[in-house]
């Protein structure tokens, strides 16, 4: 997807509203181009529903404030299930209509200026082996942008794998790919937060095996499936599925879904949280995918205590009156990091790809300075250059 998000302190946040009741949006509709799909209609598809088999969010009895409550039962993997035509009603805040979009192409605010892209020698990149990991831990090595190497569990585990130099309708990559794809070991899964392209990349996915576990959002099977993936397990929000010993929860996002012209919001997006159930103290890492602030966190955190690290989005947040909604800047990722209880966090969605407007190394100063502000340890602002990787 192409994203785009300011001085975010200065503008008011809506205050929370109950689960499934606002209208959502993402990434700005508009920032994708369509992408034709060569494989026509699927013949194996199965006729749309008005409801999810899943009962509604929000519907269930919400449990005393304060606990946790019980993890749901996993979803058996690869199993096919029927979905809405739409997810739109998930979205957090309105669709942005003709003014939004006329105001956009008048300021012309899409990219840094020359000022703003200077910074492109200084952004830290340290590409190195994956080192090996120790029984009982976990490990994770940032690719760059969203991609993440997940070593948790005994599994390998992709998030949002892009190794492709550049995304459509966007200049190539600023920094290259922290781990070559020669250098990876075997992938047991993938993870997939949304369908933007700077998210779900294709031409990546095209480099692994079809039998690759994949774990996507409601809606996005059949897109995966299309491209003869047969290990699909789609997921709505608040659902679990287990492989190998590690159990994979989708959670949600303020964001929104679109890959062509005619597929918005018709597929759902999230994050995941990983956890090793095996290990006697289990280990429990948080990948946020692309998510504006809201009061998700929260909710993410109750149900989830106990996260150790937190992969969270700092960038493309500029003009933040466009991108507020959808993607958090450096000074919200801390407050979610706060709001989900996790102990750590690793800043990514930055660095990578030129997505808006904000100075390249900007997110980066930010994040530090709020980290500061907020008085948390440093040890524990995992702000890795891309290719490093951080165990524990």
């Amino acid at each position: 997807m192409r994203d785009q998000t300011s001085a975010p302190a200065a503008v008011p946040r809506r205050p929370p509203q109950p689960p499934g009741t606002a209208p959502h949006a993402g990434s700005r509709p508009g920032a994708h181009p369509a992408e034709p799909d060569p494989a026509g209609p699927d013949p194996d598809a199965q006729p749309p529903v008005g409801t999810a088999p899943a009962p509604p969010v929000g519907t269930a009895p919400a449990p005393p404030v304060g606990t946790a409550p019980a993890p749901p039962a996993t979803r058996p993997l690869g199993e096919r299930r029927l979905w809405p035509r739409s997810f739109a009603d998930r979205l957090t805040t309105p669709m942005p209509g003709l003014r939004a979009y006329a105001r956009l192409a008048r300021e012309g605010a899409f990219r840094p200026g020359p000022d703003g892209l200077r910074g492109i020698p200084d952004l830290p990149c340290a590409p190195a082996p994956l080192p090996v990991l120790a029984p009982g831990t976990s490990c994770v090595t940032w690719a760059g942008h969203a991609s993440w190497v997940v070593r948790t569990g005994g599994l390998t585990v992709l998030t949002d794998p892009v190794w492709s130099r550049r995304i459509l309708a966007t200049p190539a990559r600023m920094t290259p790919v922290g781990v070559p794809w020669e250098d990876l070991p075997p992938i047991d899964a993938v993870v997939i937060s949304h369908n933007h392209y700077d998210h779900l990349d294709a031409p990546t996915l095209r480099r692994l095996p079809r039998y690759t576990p994949l774990f996507v959002p409601a809606g996005l099977g059949r897109w995966c499936r299309r491209r003869g993936f047969t290990r699909v397990t789609e997921l709505d929000w608040w659902e679990a599925a287990e492989l190998g010993g590690v159990r994979f929860d989708f959670v949600p996002a303020h964001h929104w879904s679109k890959r062509t012209l005619l597929d918005t919001c018709r597929s759902l997006w999230g994050g995941w949280v990983l956890t090793d159930t095996r290990s006697p103290a289990p280990r429990k890492l948080y990948f946020a995918g692309d998510t504006g602030y809201g009061h998700w966190f929260a909710e993410i955190g109750r149900r989830h205590p106990g996260i150790d690290l937190a992969l969270l989005p700092i960038g493309a947040y500029a003009p933040r009156w466009w991108l507020r909604d959808v993607h958090a800047d450096p000074e919200e990722a801390v407050r979610a990091c706060t709001d989900v209880g996790a102990r750590r966090m690793a800043p990514m969605h930055w660095g990578t790809f030129v997505l808006s407007a904000e100075p390249v190394t900007e997110p980066l100063e930010r994040v530090r300075a709020a980290w500061d502000r907020a008085g948390l340890a440093r040890e524990d602002l995992w702000d890795l250059p891309i290719g490093a990787s951080r165990c524990w």
